[in-house]
């Protein structure tokens, strides 16, 4: 299962943001003592479809699609060069699909700043350099070894030309993710686990005061990097959205409704984490299970079906498919759908998407 690591300086409030994501309720204790060990959990993603489809199907079972996170220790400044947890914090961010870059903007005299002052843009660009550092590190450490050799192999000569790209991007200060690569040199990268290269979204850290965006420090300067860089920016009212897990849903609605707060910021964050990883979700349905199933953009219709069974792809035929969207005009009935030309049989390079009900004709 792919999963996205949630970084940041440390009293950002990312064991708080983490804490929202799981939406129980119950407080997961943020580091200290020199713990390193990260928290994890795996979770939901809000999806109105499956429960739209679970409500018109009244299945047995209902399953959605899941994506991990994990709070991993707070990055110091200088981590890359061992400061605070440092290698300890960076091997973990290397095992992370994707970064959630929490970034505090509340102000609270009892819990001081690392860095004194509140500004979101100067602490993203400190977690940063110190991604670009570490990969820096990387870089350097694998050319040397490869000078180190009096002839290099064809294949050894393409990765160090890469290397030495990416090293030159690197001490432009940019990370990797902003470096154009094709499919080709990105699976020569892959072990090297970039961290700068891996997808970020940010999270911005609020109290429940900051509902204007003037009481934002920085905000301005801060979605223009995220516009620039290509980059979601999410709010999220950190500690409120805690304690609204332990309400019962009449009550998160009365007291969103008080703050003028539509949407919470945890479906937004766990619905952008999924499509940061380059997911989506196709379907199949019916009384006994209505599920949401995990599956790589661009990803084909046999694809699709190794990932409910490998039979299904071995013995592959057609896809039966139908968009979510096309079903539901139409009634929530297949024969409807059929009769009004919406519902198709698709072969095995059709690619599925997201939203797609499938049902996998095969023959093993």
């Amino acid at each position: 299962m792919l999963g996205c690591g949630i970084i940041g300086l440390p009293l950002s409030g990312k064991t708080t943001v983490f804490n929202v994501i799981t939406g129980s309720g119950a407080e997961v204790k943020p580091y200290a003592g020199g713990r390193t060990d990260p928290n994890r959990a795996i979770v939901e993603v809000p999806d109105e479809r499956v429960e739209r489809l679970t409500e018109l199907f009244k299945p047995k079972k209902r399953t959605p699609a899941l994506v991990e996170f994990v709070d991993l220790a707070g990055l110091s400044r200088d981590a890359s060069r061992g400061a605070g947890l440092g290698n300890a914090f960076l091997s973990f961010v290397a095992e992370a699909d994707a970064l959630v870059h929490v970034l505090r903007a509340f102000d609270n005299p009892e819990v001081p700043h690392p860095e004194e002052t509140i500004d979101p843009l100067r602490d993203w660009n400190i977690v940063e350099t110190e991604l670009i550092l570490r990969d820096l590190g990387v870089t350097e450490t694998r050319l040397s070894r490869l000078a180190a050799k009096k002839r290099l192999l064809p294949e050894e000569q393409v990765e160090a030309d890469l290397l030495k790209m990416c090293q030159e991007h690197l001490l432009e200060e940019r990370p990797l993710r902003d470096l154009s690569l094709g499919e080709d040199q990105l699976r020569l990268l892959r072990g090297f686990t970039f961290v700068s290269l891996k997808p970020e979204l940010v999270v911005l850290n609020l109290d429940e005061t900051q509902v204007r965006d003037d009481s934002i420090p920085g905000l301005a300067d801060l979605k223009v990097l995220c516009e620039t860089r290509g980059m979601p920016l999410v709010r999220v009212y950190g500690r409120m959205e805690m304690e609204l897990a332990s309400l019962s849903a009449d009550e998160q609605a009365e007291f969103m409704a008080e703050l003028k707060v539509e949407e919470t910021g945890r479906k937004r964050l766990v619905y952008g984490a999924f499509g940061l990883l380059g997911l989506s979700s196709f379907f199949t349905v019916g009384p006994d299970e209505v599920r949401a199933w995990t599956l790589k953009n661009r990803a084909t219709a046999v694809e699709a079906a190794g990932t409910i069974h490998s039979d299904l792809a071995r013995g592959f035929i057609r896809a039966q498919v139908v968009n979510y969207d096309e079903f539901m005009k139409n009634g929530g009935s297949f024969a409807a759908c059929r009769e009004a030309g919406v519902l198709r049989l698709e072969g095995k390079e059709y690619p599925v998407r997201d939203g797609d009900i499938l049902e996998i004709r095969f023959n093993v």
